[in-house]
Order: structure tokens, then sequence, then C-alpha cells
């Protein structure tokens, strides 16, 4: 069974507390004594995991050149937990049968990791219910992306589908309004109603939304920009519009 890294304080933490039974050991540095280390040891003594104390050296070669280990790396074997299309139905037939509103984050062909774990990071700030995203052609669960999204990666949905168009048509057929963000959209975010059944769409930097992505979006929207750069990194953009749809939904 594959071995798999997750590394940094906030995110081996969250790890400890949704699925402590993945870990397996614990590499953590030697002579560091703050708050956060401690408390991450508590969490895995009370979990009988076990834990290794080692030099930076060690954790550096743990994760190579993939990021910054803040001084905690988890080995975790086990299956991880699956969300497909399948999930994703269901989590809609369940926020209906509680009267929720569905909070989607859709993530067209987004590559980098780095700007999955921010978009995975707001997403779930935000009360995001799931952020989906293809499973081919864009950035995974990296340890990588684990590390930047501090701990969301744990505790949010992350749906992978074959075919991201047909999933945005089930979701439209499920009542969720689609809103693509695109920078030539003639109404802007803050000019849209976003306090229903929503699933936002948020492009690759470059190519923006792919054209079966834009022709299954409801709407298209911008954000406005005042300044001379002519856009925003995707996951700020993200940011933006997700927070733009809480300030609604809660004033809703």
């Amino acid at each position: 069974m594959a071995q798999q890294l997750v590394y940094g304080l906030h995110a081996v933490q969250a790890l400890l507390k949704s699925s402590p039974q993945q870990v397996q050991e614990l590499l953590l540095l030697r002579g560091r004594k703050d708050q956060k280390l401690q408390k991450i040891i508590r969490q895995a003594e009370q979990n009988d995991i076990a834990i290794r104390f080692v030099d930076r050296r060690a954790l550096d070669e743990a994760v190579g050149d993939d990021g910054n280990h803040q001084g905690a790396v988890a080995l975790c074997v086990g299956e991880t937990r699956i969300y497909d299309e399948q999930f994703l139905k269901s989590l809609l037939q369940q926020l209906d049968n509680n009267g929720e509103a569905p909070f989607l984050l859709v993530l067209d062909g987004i590559t980098d990791p780095h700007n999955l774990g921010a978009c995975l990071r707001s997403a779930e700030a935000a009360g995001v219910h799931a952020v989906i995203a293809p499973k081919d052609k864009a950035a995974g669960l990296t340890p990588t992306a684990r590390k930047v999204a501090c701990g969301a990666a744990e505790v949010l949905p992350f749906v992978t589908v074959t075919n991201l168009a047909r999933t945005l048509q089930m979701l439209q057929q499920a009542g969720v309004w689609i809103y693509g963000a695109a920078g030539e959209a003639e109404q802007n975010i803050y000019q849209s109603s976003l306090t229903g059944p929503l699933a936002l769409v948020m492009g690759a930097e470059g190519p923006g939304l792919r054209r079966l992505t834009r022709e299954n979006c409801d709407h298209l929207v911008n954000i406005p920009m005042a300044g001379e750069v002519s856009s925003l990194n995707v996951s700020v953009a993200t940011g933006v519009c997700l927070f733009e749809a809480v300030r609604q939904r809660s004033a809703g």
C-alpha cells in the first residue's frame, strides 16, 4: 500500500483531528518546543501514533523540493476517501433534506498545486460545501496542495470528475445555478445575485474557462478592475468571488 506524506503544521494538525487512523508515524523536528508543535504531540499521543524526532535535514529529505514542512511531517497509509459524482449527488440530496442551498466551487483546469491549495483554503473559510475539479489535466491533492491549503484539504470534500461539462449539467438539473468567472463578461460579480443554490466556476490562469465549461454556465461574471493590471491570480480571484457570495448570502 502506497505511503503518502502530509506536511506543514496546519495540515498535519487537521489530519490528526479528522483522520488520525491514516497516520502511521509522525516525523517532528528535534528541539522545537513551541505551542503549535506541542499541540500536535498531544494529538498524536491521544491517538497512540508513533512519533520520531529527527533533525531538519531528515525532514528536508522527506519532502524533497516540494515545500516547507515547518517541522512536521505525517507518514500516512490507508485508502484516501474518494469523492466522485456519486458523492456529489448524495451531498446535494443531503443539503436538500436539510433545507440548505448548495454552495460549490468548480475549478476548471487549475494545474498549479499552490493555486489549488490556496483555492481550497479560501473555499473552506467561505463555507463551501465541496470543491469540484476534473480528474485529468488538473492539479490533484499533492503534498504541496495540502500544505498550502493549511488543513482545508483534510476537511473539505475535493470531488474529481471525469467529465466536467456533464457534471455541470447534472448540477443544473438539481437546481444549482452555474456562474462562471470570465474577464470579458458584461456583468460583474457585484451586480449578480449569488444567494441561491450556487456553483462558482473559476478557470485556469491564461486560458480561462474551457469552451464546453463556458457553454454550460448559466451566467458569466467578471471582477471589475480599476488599475492597470488586467487580471488577478486565480486563487485571489476565487477568494474575491467566494466572499462576495458569502456577503450576499449572509445579508439574504
